[in-house]
């Protein structure tokens, strides 16, 4: 590391007074934000290790009139937090047989669960108010986001964020009924 900024856009991370600002201002930021994203201290680590090893490769290219350094340090993780995640999920952990529980002969569940299944939320659902029943079955049940779901309906999307509470609320309140 050197003594003097690396450029007229330098975000005074090659300096070493510059970096310790850094480092006690927004260390523990990037580590919540990684350890809320990856939920391991390991990884949360590395990501906050690696995103102020980019930033200081990338120190020059810093432009304060885009942001200040945390955001600027904040979609440097955030980039960082994908490719972790990435990383895992194409190539994910060994399986031991202590892992394995017994399989099902067929190898999923059988058909008549499945339909006896789908028969009891049609039932839960047909307990609800239509306004509420169609949020739910688009957010929940189709996997929708809330705002894509309010566009559709012409409502905001505090109103349907609403109709899905009380509904989920109504049906934790009905008595077991498996």
């Amino acid at each position: 590391m050197t003594d003097t900024p690396c450029g007229a856009h330098c975000a005074r991370l090659c300096t070493k007074d510059g970096l310790a600002a850094v480092l006690a201002a927004d260390r523990g930021l990037l580590h919540w934000r990684a350890m809320r994203s990856l939920g391991d201290r390991g990884l949360a680590e590395h990501a906050v290790q690696e995103t102020l090893l980019r930033a200081w490769r990338s120190c020059a290219r810093f432009d304060e009139r885009k942001g200040t350094v945390r955001t600027w340090l904040s979609v440097i993780e955030r980039h960082v937090l994908i490719d972790i995640v990435r990383a895992r999920a194409a190539r994910p952990g060994d399986v031991g047989w202590d892992d394995i529980t017994e399989l099902p002969a067929c190898g999923g569940p059988d058909f008549a669960d499945g339909l006896v299944d789908g028969l009891l939320v049609d039932q839960l659902l047909a307990l609800l108010p239509e306004a509420q029943r169609a949020a739910v079955v688009e957010v929940i049940l189709r996997d929708r986001g809330y705002r894509e779901v309010a566009a559709d309906f012409g409502i905001p999307v505090g109103t349907v964020k609403t109709r899905v509470h009380y509904a989920l609320r109504a049906l934790r309140q009905l008595p077991d009924v498996a």
